[in-house]
């Protein structure tokens, strides 16, 4: 009976052992979670063992189902493979791109560079995902990755278009009453706002020569979109792209002669989906905006 198994099936199954739960992998994969609970009852009956027991966090693959869960992964990086190989050969404009980007980038940045791409190109539909995790290119949860760093996964092209200028910013009513900080003493003295879990914040100061901790920061919040609302409600001084800070009414810059490392932007896309003409026209269209915004 193996020799006929579905591979959706096997793709359930892959999914439920990444996720540890029913629900969470139909999400994943676009199901129910009923069809998830028939598929992993069907592949079991097929293999005549036990691939699940429930634990406190959610389920916990057995013995059997580990040594299933290498080749599964083979398998769907193979048929995902396929899929990007033969999408890749779609010759037409028409259809959609799917970009990913930070939750920061998402909310203030890339809603004009859109707008502008489907002006230009309306039979061209664009998802964009924010997100601050490494979205699986090879797996279509995008068809192009924006990122702060440079992507690693295998089966990429990435480039890196521009480095971003960073500042350190303040609402204005906060400055009012703390003051303006002229040396970093007088800014070190101030309250910021910074990362919780994430220690991006703490590497990026250190880089600028400031030694700091987790506990440095009197406010802390992983998401970004959230981590500036934060700042502009005048929970602290925190980090931001000039492109976004100096826009913002209601904030200021501090110390605008600070020298700040540049944040390094990178698109990615997969390999096999890099020339299809509707992807190359938006990484080409997101490449040239980014850069703009640095002259």
């Amino acid at each position: 009976m193996t020799e006929s198994l579905d591979w959706t099936l096997l793709q359930s199954f892959a999914a439920v052992a990444e996720t540890g739960s029913l629900s969470a992998a139909a999400r994943k994969l676009g199901q129910s979670q009923p069809t998830l609970g028939r598929h992993i009852r069907a592949l079991e009956a097929a293999l005549g063992v036990e691939l699940f027991t429930r634990g406190p966090k959610g389920l916990i693959p057995t013995e059997a189902a580990r040594g299933l869960i290498g080749p599964a992964e083979q398998m769907r990086a193979a048929a995902a493979r396929l899929r990007l190989a033969a999408e890749g050969q779609d010759a037409g404009l028409a259809g959609t791109v799917r970009v990913t980007a930070s939750s920061v980038v998402s909310h203030f940045i890339l809603p004009p560079i859109l707008a502008a791409i489907r002006r230009a190109h309306p039979e061209i539909q664009i998802e964009l995902v924010p997100s601050d995790s490494s979205e699986n290119l090879l797996f279509r949860e995008a068809d192009i990755a924006l990122r702060m760093y440079r992507p690693t996964q295998l089966d990429l092209v990435a480039a890196h278009v521009t480095d971003l200028e960073m500042g350190l910013y303040a609402a204005t009513g906060l400055l009012d009453r703390v003051g303006r900080p002229r040396t970093v003493e007088d800014l070190l003295k101030l309250d910021f706002v910074g990362f919780d879990a994430s220690d991006t914040i703490i590497r990026f100061m250190r880089e600028a020569g400031l030694e700091v901790g987790r506990t440095f920061f009197a406010v802390r919040c992983d998401d970004q979109a959230a981590y500036w609302q934060l700042v502009r409600a005048g929970c602290g001084i925190g980090g931001m792209q000039a492109v976004i800070g100096d826009a913002e009414p209601g904030v200021e810059r501090v110390l605008p002669r600070l020298d700040l490392p540049r944040l390094p932007v990178w698109l990615a896309a997969p390999t096999a989906l890099r020339h299809t003409p509707r992807i190359r026209l938006v990484w080409d269209r997101l490449a040239e905006a980014l850069r703009h915004m640095q002259r």
